[in-house]
């Protein structure tokens, strides 16, 4: 058994969206594999934009913050969901990150400041992410440079090891075969917590 943290990323509130569905049928298939579940839905969060490098170092996190961090904290893997926008993640998702990954949570720095200390070590992830064009356009033309910075320059970073990636294409073209199969898939993610 696991502890899994699903991070819904999703900027909009109002509606269901095909995110929301791949929240739902992971948590659905790790709970039935008797995997303890926790989400966070960051467009219900109230948190404020950092402005300057002084509040991200010692700035005091917000209640929402302060929560999504020990929900960070408890979890072995965390699966973080997002739709590609303007080809990243949305701004809001971005918002998030920066409050949360900061110094003292995530990182340390060492004494004489060369180096950091990885404070989020032992957990693994799973970034999916939702796109219009097709997943191998964005994978091999675009060469999925958001993922990679989220992979490599934030959750990697920070100690989270493996870091896998699952891109989910044409989620607009009507094809509900493809969206059916991309859930299933989905759902075995979810059983066996990767």
């Amino acid at each position: 058994m696991r502890n899994i943290l699903i991070i819904q990323g999703h900027p909009d509130a109002k509606q269901t969206h095909f995110c929301h569905a791949i929240a739902e049928k992971y948590a659905s298939a790790a709970h039935s594999a008797s995997h303890a579940i926790q989400q966070i839905t960051v467009a219900e969060l109230d948190f404020p934009i950092l402005r300057t490098q002084q509040d991200f170092d010692q700035g005091e996190p917000c209640d929402d913050i302060k929560h999504a961090q020990a929900q960070i904290k408890w979890a072995d893997h965390v699966l973080v969901i997002y739709p590609l926008w303007l080809g990243d993640m949305p701004a809001l998702l971005k918002g998030f990150f920066e409050q949360a990954f900061r110094p003292g949570f995530a990182l340390e720095q060492t004494e004489g400041g060369k180096s950091f200390t990885k404070l989020l070590a032992g957990k693994s992830a799973r970034i999916v992410v939702t796109m219009g064009m097709p997943a191998f356009v964005y994978r091999w033309f675009f060469k999925a440079h958001t993922v990679k910075n989220l992979k490599r320059n934030i959750l990697t970073f920070c100690g989270f090891s493996p870091v896998n990636t699952t891109l989910i294409g044409s989620v607009y073209a009507g094809n509900d075969d493809a969206l059916y199969d991309a859930l299933s898939n989905i759902a075995h993610l979810g059983r066996i917590a990767k």
